[in-house]
């Protein structure tokens, strides 16, 4: 069985393949100028062990955004955000 996430936009499970993923950065606000924090939000990321908040984008389908809360220790989707 493949991995899939529920897109209430398309209104049913996709393929994973169907969607792009985007984490949701926490830029330090130690960081003040435009250019670092462009950088450190576009390449710092956090791989927490645990429950993150993740964005996904349904480029398979209705090319629009997804909010998801998953469990990195087994993949496991939790909640789809509203």
């Amino acid at each position: 069985m493949s991995l899939t996430l529920y897109c209430h936009h398309c209104r049913g499970k996709r393929p994973l393949s169907d969607f792009v993923y985007g984490e949701i950065p926490k830029v330090p606000d130690s960081l003040t100028d435009p250019v670092e924090r462009d950088l450190d939000r576009g390449f710092m990321h956090d791989n927490v062990e645990g429950v993150v908040v993740e964005r996904w984008f349904c480029h398979g389908g209705c090319h629009r955004w997804i909010t998801v809360r998953r469990d990195t220790r087994n993949d496991t989707v939790l909640s789809p955000e509203t």
